[in-house]
């Protein structure tokens, strides 16, 4: 067993973890950083999933870093390109030398004694651990498991003599074309893989349980196209962003307090797209806006694959799979080559890791979050979370940077442990991620951080309220301790 040693361990190399080792390559150019990454390349999210047509589903412009503009006009970005900007990213403030690949992480022990954690890894290639000792861990791992997706028990499903893929697990070089494919879902993952194996495909059908909202958005951000052409490039981005930054919060605000009539100009724009003859039940959820995520498509491309007939969609039950299709609770039968399971993420918290203090190991769903951004009782160590209600990385950039301003206080009260303590018996039964009613997000109540029943014990997604109490708020709060 091989042991290291650094003095801010980032676990994970992906969107969050490269953005975070950035801001502290910026701010602290002589401290040392490692970060640990489970595969063997940059991307973490965007280097596993490589299923057809994968894109984000935030605009570029707010999901890309603040401190490193994304370039290009597209809005919803492919997967191939939003992995480039990252290696990009990495390289160009030299944070991909500090990246160990290769190493899962099985658990981290933090010793009050030694002030520091002992994290242990294994080497998946070789089968063999390795130790890292650091004085303040970084959790960078997103929140979703990425060995297995999600997939329900399906009758039958063993029956079925076609080719059946999770998007997560999505074969290289695979070939669908000439097939009938049949997607299960509804989500992001379904309305983008719909419209870009409709091109080739026989045909390709949504089967869907319950609808999802759905809305276009351009391509091409065009008036970002116009402003370039005789305004400075960053002040265009900045110009972009913060246009974007505050449409995404008015749309999240206004469906919260006028539900129905954001449900009206939703289900407006799809008709738009579909045609008078569509039956919109298939694009008209029973839940309100934004009770789960809404679902963008570039230029209405789904819509565009409905109209054409060379895709489709059905809202039914799976009653059972058979060997040549999907017979549904209606008793209709869905013939299929291909059956597509977009049924979703099995989530969990840093990454699987087992965490503990002083051998004792705390159980995540025990813990309240703290300013959404470290744990409850749990000393130096930063939980990197980003925004379910806009682009991930707003929050990721929030955090890192209140990273920053929490080392250095640090180094100017001359100690080296912060710790937020709850003396106000705060928590409650909510989890971090309730306000969305997700499957996905409901199957993980158990494993996610709880809620307080105020802040900072509470999260609050939102990035005008998170931008002043981690950039501008004291440090030092009262909640945040630091044992001498």
């Amino acid at each position: 067993m091989t042991t290291n040693r650094a003095t801010v361990l980032i676990i994970g190399a992906g969107l969050s973890g490269i953005g975070v080792a950035c801001r502290l390559r910026r701010e602290f150019p002589d401290r040392d950083f490692a970060i640990l990454e489970r595969r063997e390349a940059i991307g973490g999210t965007w280097d596993l999933f490589r299923y057809p047509g994968i894109r984000s589903d935030s605009d570029m412009f707010s999901f890309g870093y603040e401190f490193r503009p994304w370039d290009e006009l597209k809005v919803l970005a492919d997967g191939a390109s939003i992995r480039e900007y990252v290696a990009a990213t990495a390289a160009e403030y030299g944070v991909d030398r500090a990246i160990h690949h290769g190493l899962k992480v099985l658990a981290a022990d933090w010793s009050s004694e030694r002030r520091e954690w002992t994290v242990t890894a294994l080497r998946e290639a070789t089968g063999e651990s390795e130790t890292w000792t650091c004085s303040f861990l970084v959790t960078c791992t997103g929140y979703y498991d990425h060995d297995r997706g999600h997939l329900p028990d399906f009758p039958g499903i063993e029956s079925f003599e076609g080719v059946r893929i999770h998007p997560q697990q999505w074969p290289e070089d695979f070939d669908h074309a000439g097939r009938k494919v049949v997607v299960i879902g509804s989500g992001a993952t379904a309305v983008t893989l719909v419209p870009a194996m409709a091109g080739t495909a026989e045909h390709v059908t949504m089967l869907q349980r319950s609808p999802s909202y759905v809305f276009s958005l351009p391509s091409i951000d065009r008036i970002t196209a116009v402003q370039r052409a005789f305004l400075p490039h960053g002040l265009v981005h900045r110009m972009t962003r913060a246009r974007n930054i505050r449409m995404q919060r008015v749309l999240f605000r206004t469906a919260r307090r006028f539900p129905g009539a954001v449900r009206r100009l939703l289900l407006a724009g799809v008709r738009r797209r579909v045609g008078k003859d569509f039956d919109m039940a298939h694009f008209s959820p029973r839940y309100d806006p934004w009770d789960e995520r809404l679902c963008a498509v570039p230029d209405g491309d789904l819509f565009t694959a409905l109209r054409s007939g060379r895709a489709s969609v059905v809202t039914d039950t799976i009653e059972t799979f058979t060997p040549t299709g999907i017979r549904l609770a209606s008793g209709r039968e869905l013939a299929a080559d291909v059956v597509v399971t977009a049924t979703g993420l099995e989530l969990q918290a840093l990454g699987g890791a087992r965490i503990s203090v002083d051998g004792e190991v705390r159980d995540l769903h025990e813990v309240c979050t703290y300013k959404s951004v470290m744990l409850e009782g749990i000393p130096n160590l930063a939980w990197v979370f980003g925004y379910t209600n806009a682009s991930w990385t707003l929050k990721v950039d929030l955090a890192a940077a209140y990273l920053v301003r929490l080392l250095r206080h640090l180094d100017t009260i001359g100690r080296t442990v912060a710790v937020p303590v709850d003396r106000g018996a705060n928590a409650t039964g909510d989890g971090v991620v309730d306000s969305l009613s997700s499957g996905y997000i409901q199957r993980a109540k158990h494993v996610m951080p709880r809620q307080g029943r105020d802040f900072p014990w509470r999260m609050v997604m939102d990035y005008k309220h998170d931008r002043k109490v981690l950039l501008s708020d004291p440090v030092d709060d009262g909640v945040l301790e630091f044992p001498a």
